[in-house]
């Protein structure tokens, strides 16, 4: 069943084409877009119609400023031009319905009244009801024209109050639903060179069902104030905080990415903008054991497996990093690249040492035995602890224990160690073991804990 339109009449204005669009897109689902257009305003009340706005506009949000004129209302036409949308408005109406024969190719016409649009078109045909049937059998409907309230695309239309009559450029700026992006990243890992190339991808999203063409793009990264809350957890995945300042511009407490030139994006589009690119940067692996308080295990865990490497300038990086995945590659002997894990990032500042957990090794085990748990007093007690650490590969490695501890308010003292720890915090103790190829070597130590009850 095709359709015939007629005509739309033309409203007291229409809109040029955009001189200048720009999008500020934010993490959240939301973005800012800018259109300056030109208009031959009249001298007096008129309705400036804009086309092409987003489907997803928050009208209220919308800010309609050129110079001389005033704001005396605005509408936002989101019923768009359809098939079957113009066979619901043209209920009452009556319609032209075209038929063919198959065989001898002549058409007849005849006019109905469209009663209902209910799963199905029931019009009426002079004395009959019919049900025009969607089995493509050669039926056209002919509509007289189209309603005022239903748009090609979705439309914005002010009307205004001009000082005085003439071209002049109008802005229009509004908050969207409906556009997003994402920071993905690939770290390509050369295990020898203990290097790696990092690369940051921006993941634009677009469901609305408008395509904005030829538009500067922005990225904000950072958490902007929402009418609801937005929480993001951590990942466990930054050893030290940076201190040094990203070269990005800064809007409030987040980081502005001005994409280069500028890009098309289409209805319902992903797409995929570079934006850091560093290569050669120092990088490691690193074998960790996180435990958490004191326990026995009765089967040995498999050490984490993370790459270690510093965000700073003095790397060849130094970039704030957006929340995101980092997905990681590494060659096979044979020179192919295997992906070997990802991980989950937060918003990274420029200069902090990340450690990212990328897997679990296959070869490399820990075991964690509680000796003894001495009662010194009512507030103190001493906790033995011995890792068993086993390495099933032909190379020496080293595995790098991390005791948490937990206790509020509570003193922690190592009393003796078979190696010598490190101290990043109140609540930790961390140990560096040289484990021999195809061998094991054993951490213990004794720590006291004081309590403050």
């Amino acid at each position: 069943m095709g359709a015939s339109l007629g005509s739309q009449n033309a409203l007291a204005q229409q809109s040029g084409l955009s001189q200048e669009l720009a999008m500020t897109i934010y993490g959240d689902g939301r973005a800012l877009i800018e259109d300056v257009r030109s208009f031959d305003f009249e001298k007096g009340r008129s309705v400036i119609v804009l086309p092409n706005v987003s489907s997803q506009i928050n009208a209220p949000s919308a800010s309609f400023i050129a110079d001389g004129t005033q704001i005396i209302e605005q509408n936002f036409d989101f019923d768009l031009l359809t098939p079957n949308k113009l066979m619901q408005k043209a209920v009452g109406e009556t319609v032209t319905i075209i038929r063919t024969n198959p065989g001898t190719g002549i058409e007849t016409r005849e006019q109905a009244k469209v009663l209902a649009v209910n799963n199905g078109v029931v019009v009426q045909i002079g004395d009959r009801i019919e049900v025009l049937r969607d089995d493509n059998l050669p039926t056209r409907v002919i509509f007289d024209k189209i309603p005022e309230n239903l748009r090609a695309k979705p439309t914005l239309s002010v009307m205004v109050n001009s000082e005085r009559s003439g071209t002049r450029p109008a802005t229009l700026t509004y908050l969207s639903g409906g556009l997003n992006w994402r920071a993905d990243y690939v770290l390509n890992f050369n295990e020898d060179a203990k290097k790696m190339d990092f690369q940051g991808w921006a993941t634009l999203t677009n469901k609305t069902n408008t395509t904005f063409k030829n538009v500067k793009t922005s990225l904000i990264a950072g958490n902007v104030g929402n009418s609801s809350n937005n929480n993001y957890g951590g990942y466990n995945q930054v050893r030290r905080g940076g201190n040094q300042a990203s070269p990005q511009e800064r809007i409030g407490d987040s980081y502005l990415y001005s994409l280069p030139g500028t890009t098309t994006l289409a209805s319902l589009q992903t797409k995929q903008i570079g934006f850091i690119d560093a290569a050669n940067v120092p990088a490691q692996k690193a074998y960790e054991y996180q435990a958490s308080g004191f326990r026995t295990l009765s089967e040995p865990a498999n050490v984490e497996v993370r790459i270690v490497f510093e965000n700073s300038r003095e790397a060849g990086m130094g970039e704030a990093l957006p929340k995101g995945i980092i997905r990681v590659y590494s060659k096979d002997q044979k020179g192919r690249s295997q992906f070997i894990g990802e991980s989950n990032i937060s918003h990274i500042a420029a200069g902090s040492e990340m450690s990212l957990k990328i897997g679990d090794a296959f070869d490399v085990t820990v075991q964690p035995t509680v000796i003894s748990q001495n009662k010194v007093s009512k507030k103190r007690t001493d906790t033995k602890m011995r890792y068993t650490i086993k390495n099933a590969k032909k190379t020496a490695t080293k595995v790098t224990i991390r005791q948490n501890l937990w206790g509020w308010r509570t003193e922690y003292k190592v009393r003796e160690e078979s190696h010598t720890s490190r101290t990043p915090d109140a609540y930790s103790r961390v140990w560096t073991v040289d484990v021999p190829a195809e061998g094991e070597a054993v951490l213990t130590f004794t720590i006291r804990e004081t309590r403050p009850y």
